[in-house]
Parts: C-alpha cells; structure tokens; sequence
C-alpha cells in the first residue's frame, strides 16, 4: 500500500464535513502546519476537534476557527486565542476542558483500546460534573472515557514509506499517543527517507499506526509567546 501522498491537500481531502479529528502539537510545538492550512484552504466545517489547545489567532488550528470550521473543541489549554474566547462567549464554539495529563491519558487509552478509566484528577471540581465517581483504598476518582478520532493530522521530523516516524525533542508530545487513537491518521514530515534508513531502535510511531505520509514544507516554527531579558 502506497502511503506517501503527493500533497496535504491530496492527504485531506477525504475528511467530511462533522468530522472528529486529533490534531497533535503542545502550543505552536510540533503541529502539522501544511495539513491545518489544507483544511483551511479546503473549508470543511462542523469539525470536532481533539487538541491540547487551538493554536493562536493567526497560527496554527486558530486558521480554521477564523473561519467557523471548529463546532467542538476538547482540550486542556485555551488561554492564548481570543478568537476562540470570544467564540466560546458568544455560544458558536461548543468546549469541553479537560485536565492535561487527563486528556493525554483518555487519548493514549484510546489507542490502546481500554474504553474508560478512574483517576483521582477533576474529582470536587466542575470537571467531575455528570460522571461516575468512586472510592478506592479511601481516595475518590472520577470516570473519563477514552477518545478516539476518525482522522488524526500530526507532524514528525522524518518518516519512511511505510509510516514509520521519528519526532524531534519536544514534537513528542501529543503527536505520538494521538497516531494510535485514530481510524485514519494522516503525518506530515519534514523529510521522506528510504525504507531501512531509520534505525528500528529509534522509531517512535511504527508505520501500522500511519496509513498517509506527506512532505510538508514551508515551515514557521513560530514562539507562541516571546519573552527576552531586556538589554542592561
């Protein structure tokens, strides 16, 4: 099966309007620019989307809530969008918030195919409304299912044709975890190398998990936010 795609375009086109998708990245860190902009440029709307946070105004996943393609966001951190405040004020933008290492953890038990789990973070806070509790060896935890994606887009630092990926310092964040929680995950990567170029020992997201590969380019690499020492 040939899993590299000529463009992200090409790698996209197939995702529907309501779609749930998995977008990898922590801030502006590690996020699959050339496939957000394809989505972008495509216009498909209603999305649900799973992300740690929506990116910023101008940047990243903040691209398609400029343009009312996000229906639903679950995420942990939201606090460097206006866009996405004012959406979410209004009643356009449907959220649900989610502990972080919570949202890491129902995405990881998604791939690994355990259908829900108890932990001891949210319990007595909003976050616990509506969902089972209960007490074990004298402490409280509250119920959180897994998620799973119909379309995961991440970003790697290389990947081979049969899908297997390596990432590059801190693109390992949700990138990795999100590749096994998704019917279609779709990767775009900074280099294409042959197959058997990638030391096994260093493969990070075996192929099965990848079933499309682009080449992205024209990379930003933004800093989310900039902070320098002023000059004494």
């Amino acid at each position: 099966m040939n899993k590299v795609y000529a463009s992200a375009a090409e790698a996209t086109a197939d995702i529907p309007e309501g779609a749930v998708l998995m977008a990898g990245g922590f801030g502006l860190c590690g996020i699959p620019e050339n496939l957000i902009r394809a989505l972008r440029d495509r216009g498909v709307r209603g999305l649900t989307v799973i992300s740690n946070n929506c990116g910023v105004d101008d940047f990243g996943l903040g691209l398609l809530l400029q343009r009312g393609q996000i229906k639903k966001m679950i995420s942990s951190y939201v606090g460097e969008n206006k866009t996405f405040e004012r959406q979410y004020l209004s009643g356009e933008l449907e959220v649900e918030l989610c502990p972080q290492g919570t949202l890491a953890e129902r995405i990881r038990a998604g791939g690994a195919g355990i259908p829900a789990f108890y932990t001891a973070t949210g319990y007595g806070t909003p976050a616990a409304d509506g969902k089972d509790t209960r007490w074990f060896d004298g402490r409280p935890y509250v119920l959180e299912k897994a998620l799973r994606s119909d379309f995961t887009i991440i970003k790697a630092w290389k990947g081979d044709a049969a899908g297997n990926l390596v990432y590059r310092h801190t693109a390992m964040n949700f990138n990795p975890m999100m590749a096994t929680a998704s019917r279609i995950t779709i990767a775009e990567v900074e280099e294409i190398v042959p197959i058997g170029a990638l030391d096994p020992d260093h493969v990070h997201t075996p192929g099965i998990y990848v079933q499309r590969l682009v080449k992205g380019e024209l990379y930003e690499k933004r800093i989310e936010r900039l902070t320098t020492r002023e000059e004494v």
